[in-house]
């Protein structure tokens, strides 16, 4: 698994930069080398192409291994991680299982990153039988996510070419509350690895990382509640906001919020959230194995969220 690190004999800084599914490290590697500052070790293995069509775990114990091996070497050095889709998964998964490493992070940045789950991996594995790495990337991992997020500063990086995604992972897919977001209009999923907007987003960010607060903003929207509890029902994949017109309002808070719902020609359930002027918040479905936990989920916020309700769908 070679790295190719950005020589530095003593480094006051070490950035990871992981690169993804069905890719190689040079073009996470040149984006990590423009945003590198004097003094940085740039670490950028390549994982190998047909290992990412595997497995993520082997993945993830290959960039585990790396961190213990060049920790030897530069024990205490503050460490930065920059990882572009499957490759911010990885990252995720390996500082979930080291919280000891926490303190050293300054900072992790995932970029088009499907944190919510891959749409297109679930697609491919409706069943989740566990076909190649679909199964991993269609794993919803908010909840892993915004734990980091409270305590190590997080930049998500998302692009959009349709009005909901990159061409390849949705834009809500990526979303992580906590971290600042920051969505390009017009960058594919392949060309978010190394474009010059990616590298200033990410400059900007570093910047205002001394500043910012290690707990995650707090908010009293009852929206995010909403979607929070959504993203927790078994099987709940972001979704593209394409579907939206097609939804039927479920249910109607007081505050105008709605939550809408769309059953598509392939029998699959979609759920929405919508603001108060009608625009989409969220958007998510669930395949054939989890339609009753989300129709029961559905049910049981109906129960208990009925003081707020002014209009439900029998």
């Amino acid at each position: 698994m070679p790295s190719c690190p950005m020589t530095t004999a003593n480094p006051q800084v070490i950035l990871y930069a992981q690169h993804g599914w069905a890719d190689d490290r040079s073009k996470v590697a040149a984006l990590a080398t423009s945003v590198a500052e004097p003094g940085t070790l740039v670490i950028a293995p390549s994982l190998g192409y047909i290992k990412t069509w595997l497995r993520i775990e082997p993945l993830i114990q290959a960039v585990e291994q790396l961190v213990i091996e060049t920790d030897r070497q530069h024990p205490n050095v503050p460490i930065r991680v920059v990882g572009h889709s499957m490759g911010g998964l990885i990252w995720l998964e390996v500082l979930n299982r080291h919280p000891e490493w926490w303190s050293r992070i300054e900072s992790i940045v995932l970029v088009a990153s499907p944190v919510g789950g891959a749409d297109l991996a679930r697609a491919l594995d409706p069943f989740n039988w566990g076909i190649g790495i679909a199964r991993d990337l269609g794993v919803n991992r908010h909840r892993l996510a915004e734990a980091i997020a409270a305590k190590i500063p997080m930049l998500v990086v998302a692009g959009d070419i349709d009005g909901g995604s990159d061409g390849t992972i949705t834009v809500e897919s990526t979303k992580v509350f906590g971290a600042e977001f920051v969505c390009l209009p017009g960058l594919p999923h392949p060309i978010l690895a190394n474009h010059p907007k990616v590298a200033a987003a990410i400059r900007q960010f570093w910047q205002l990382v001394p500043d910012r607060p290690l707990a995650p903003r707090q908010t009293v929207d009852i929206s995010y509640k909403i979607i929070q509890r959504l993203q927790s029902v078994p099987g709940m994949t972001d979704a593209h906001y394409r579907d939206f017109p097609h939804a039927k309002v479920y249910l109607t808070f007081d505050n105008g919020m709605t939550i809408r719902t769309w059953t598509n020609p392939m029998g699959v359930d979609h759920v929405f959230v919508a603001c108060p002027q009608g625009s989409c918040l969220y958007s998510g479905f669930v395949g054939w194995l989890h339609t009753n936990d989300l129709r029961q989920s559905l049910q049981e916020m109906q129960s208990e969220y009925q003081p707020l309700l002014v209009i439900t769908r029998q």
